[in-house]
């Protein structure tokens, strides 16, 4: 059995996602320990749990230690296969970090897996639904994943109620992902998307506004699309902009008092901070730790470069090794004008 402590790193769900899931794909048994034990909440939330049934699903699997707030669990896969239905994490808990478990494991399943998730798609603490659709399954396709999302309604904290439709086609066998030349600064543009639900047109059109003033400013040129619902108020409300260029993205979620020409800004300088603080890199921080369990699946050469070697990025690397014949290789480069890389090789 493999054993985890929970207060490793990060200290918190990814441990639990990643875990999971890589102990359904090779079928090994798994015990976390500790769990979010840091956590001014600890233990497993509402999103967890349904992660967890997920692949159980999936794996046929079974678990001891599921319930709501527990420290610890124990899981026993059994044999992969695909499934049809719905999952309703309920309020806003995260979709994208739902799938961040269940994608992985549905690819090495025995038949196609269809799923509709309600839950936030927007929310904090989590990576945004635009994300995931234009960098992550950008990447994970180019290493042979059928993954294909459809993003039906958004979800805002508290509320959640957004709906997200995903149809996973079994790979079995993954390729290698070698990401060494990073897009010129200044060069190509960024593109992005500015939503609202409930709330009036104008909120996100000033998001979109905001952030093309800054982005102007620094020299990249824009594409930047409104999705505008005012109808949605019942259902959910909120607002947030995502904005990509490769693979480096920047976002920003509205909240209340919070104007929209801020959340616009913020994002823009998010974006920025990515393509120029280490222009040399060829991947984000938030993608690169989500790449670490698909690069140790897959066969042959895997590389990418990074600003900064993060807390989730070294968790997922200790989480995966526990499961897998891996081993990364972190090396520091530092090239004039161009700043300080890591450039992450899987060894």
């Amino acid at each position: 059995m493999v054993k985890i402590d929970g207060t490793y790193g990060e200290g918190g769900g990814q441990i639990i996602r990643t875990a999971i899931a890589l102990a359904a794909i090779t079928g090994e048994e798994v015990e976390i320990e500790n769990i979010r034990a840091n956590r001014p909440n600890p233990g497993l939330s509402a999103q967890h749990l349904h992660a967890v049934k997920a692949v159980e699903k999936l794996s046929g699997g079974r678990t001891e230690g599921l319930e709501l707030r527990s420290t610890g669990l124990k899981f026993t896969p059994g044999a992969l296969n695909g499934f049809e239905g719905e999952i309703d994490i309920g309020t806003a808990g995260s979709i994208t970090l739902l799938l961040q478990c269940l994608i992985p494991v549905a690819v090495f399943a025995d038949s196609e897996t269809k799923v509709r998730i309600r839950g936030g798609t927007d929310v904090k603490w989590s990576p945004p639904m635009d994300f995931y659709t234009e960098l992550f399954l950008k990447a994970i396709r180019e290493m042979s994943c059928d993954v294909h999302l459809d993003l039906k309604r958004r979800g805002y904290y508290p509320k959640g109620n957004g709906l997200v439709e995903a149809k996973i086609t079994p790979s079995h066998q993954l390729n290698g992902i070698v990401l060494v030349e990073a897009e010129r600064t200044g060069e190509g543009v960024v593109k992005g998307i500015s939503h609202s639900c409930g709330l009036p047109a104008h909120v996100a059109e000033r998001q979109a506004k905001a952030a093309e003033n800054v982005l102007n400013a620094e020299g990249y040129d824009s594409e930047l699309k409104t999705e505008i619902d005012e109808r949605n108020g019942k259902r959910t409300t909120g607002c947030g902009i995502t904005l990509w260029k490769g693979y480096k993205s920047g976002s920003a979620l509205g909240e209340r008092g919070k104007r929209a020409e801020r959340v616009g800004e913020e994002a823009a300088g998010n974006i920025i901070n990515e393509l120029e603080s280490a222009s040399a890199s060829t991947v984000d921080v938030y993608l690169a730790d989500q790449l670490i369990p698909y690069i140790a699946l897959a066969n042959g050469k895997s590389e990418m470069r990074v600003r900064e070697v993060t807390k989730h990025l070294e968790t997922n690397m200790y989480v995966t090794k526990k499961f897998l014949d891996v081993e990364f290789v972190i090396e520091e480069e530092e090239k004039e004008g161009e700043g300080v890389v890591f450039v992450i090789r899987k060894g």
